[in-house]
């Protein structure tokens, strides 16, 4: 069959898509919904090809680029998963200490789409780690499917601690200038607001398309906040006027977007909810604002 584009898909299919990729819609009954709009040449398997993503063709700075300095390693989190591995990155000719820069996966694990992120955020002049949460666990899997189902098996209450103590291994690393923000996605972008209110020395917090902590929390942030919206997301979206009132009267340092006609995950270059001038216009404006912040 002829190539599928995305101004193809009606937005009820990636809304459904959402679903299945948050758990509340299991694989079987996201496959029945899809099928009423599997309609001309467009079947199921192709439907659900198009929307898996696609790791092979769209990482754009390779675990071996020449210009990095990139590296697993352990480091300690006795309050959460005891020990956690991450990818820790940074510019091979850099000779000063530099910003750090905490990446955290959506809800499937430390993937090659995160992995890719922190080896920007590495080539944009920091030094980042990127957790994988389902360490304990054995690690990222190697198929989303099978991350979010071990994801789901994770204390949600231990996997924040092992954020928070990425955080402090980082903040002390001997090559980083003390100075540490966040930077989250989907599940990571709740982590990033939840590190805003849990770690009163957090320097920054970037959540793209994260829910919102509670109100009565809000009191607690320090960092300056970036927050990146979909409009098309009312799932995450809906909570942002709430909590925009709170950051207000609490006088928080906060900078909002909400980008126009796109989807959750729309900075995620590996499916189909990619939206290039939208994630292009986000990320420079993040690392614009790690660059004030952490410098």
């Amino acid at each position: 069959m002829s190539q599928i584009n995305k101004e193809d898909i009606k937005q009820e299919v990636f809304d459904l898509y959402d679903d299945y990729t948050h758990n509340r819609l299991d694989r079987r009954g996201f496959l029945e919904k899809i099928s009423l709009y599997a309609v001309g040449g467009l079947t199921v398997p192709a439907l659900m090809s198009f929307l898996m993503p696609d790791y092979k063709g769209n990482i754009q700075v390779k675990a071996d680029d020449p210009r990095l300095k990139s590296a697993y390693i352990n480091y300690p989190s006795p309050k959460g998963g005891g020990t956690i591995k991450g990818l820790l990155s940074k510019p091979a000719d850099a000779k000063k200490k530099l910003g750090g820069i905490i990446v955290v996966h959506e809800n499937r694990g430390l993937n090659p789409y995160i992995e890719d992120v922190a080896r920007r955020a590495a080539l944009a002049g920091f030094i980042s780690l990127a957790p994988d949460a389902l360490t304990p666990l054995g690690g990222y899997p190697g198929n989303d499917d099978a991350g979010r189902e071990l994801q789901s098996k994770r204390d949600k209450g231990q996997m924040e601690e092992d954020f928070s103590a990425a955080y402090e291994y980082l903040k002390n690393h001997k090559d980083c200038n003390g100075k540490v923000g966040v930077v989250g996605f989907c599940f990571g972008g709740g982590i990033a607001n939840m590190m805003a209110v849990r770690v009163p020395t957090l320097s920054a917090a970037v959540p793209f398309y994260g829910g919102q902590p509670a109100v009565e929390d809000v009191p607690k942030i320090n960092a300056p906040l970036m927050l990146h919206y979909a409009s098309l997301d009312n799932r995450i979206t809906s909570g942002w006027p709430a909590y925009e009132a709170a950051l207000k009267a609490n006088g928080k340092k906060y900078q909002a977007f909400i980008y126009e006609n796109v989807n959750h995950g729309f900075h995620n270059d590996t499916t189909p909810r990619y939206d290039k001038a939208a994630a292009e216009l986000a990320w420079k404006r993040t690392i614009d604002f790690f660059k004030e912040q952490l410098g």
